[in-house]
């Protein structure tokens, strides 16, 4: 995270694909179509990213310092080298976190207001 980041509440509340693009690159590097696919998969297709809203999200993200491109392929051999591969960045990583407590804050709020069911334990 570099000095001139404002806190990562500060870029709160994320939009929808921002968040899933971060969770989506959480765990590994990711081209924009793999990214796609990821975000489609997780959601079980509720959610389903154009390539407009993918790059125009991923543009946003590497000015803010939530994703960095990376030049290292998994596989160079098998990879088309036009694809970009992009990871998450601590800065990224924390303002993922705050946006899931912030979320996490809202459902503690609906459920108290009865819009959500209390889960049985």
């Amino acid at each position: 995270m570099s000095d001139h980041n404002p806190a990562p509440e500060h870029l709160l509340p994320l939009p929808s694909a921002t968040f899933h693009i971060l969770m989506a690159v959480a765990d590994e590097d990711r081209h924009g179509y793999a990214i796609i696919q990821e975000i489609a998969a997780r959601t079980d297709g509720a959610l389903r990213l154009s390539a407009g809203t993918l790059y125009r999200s991923i543009q946003r993200m590497l000015e803010q310092e939530l994703i960095v491109e990376v030049h290292e392929r998994p596989a160079p051999e098998l990879d088309d080298e036009r694809r970009r591969y992009y990871r998450i960045t601590k800065y990224g990583t924390a303002v993922a976190r705050a946006e899931g407590r912030r979320l996490q804050g809202l459902v503690r709020l609906a459920r108290a207001s009865g819009f959500v069911p209390r889960s049985a334990s």
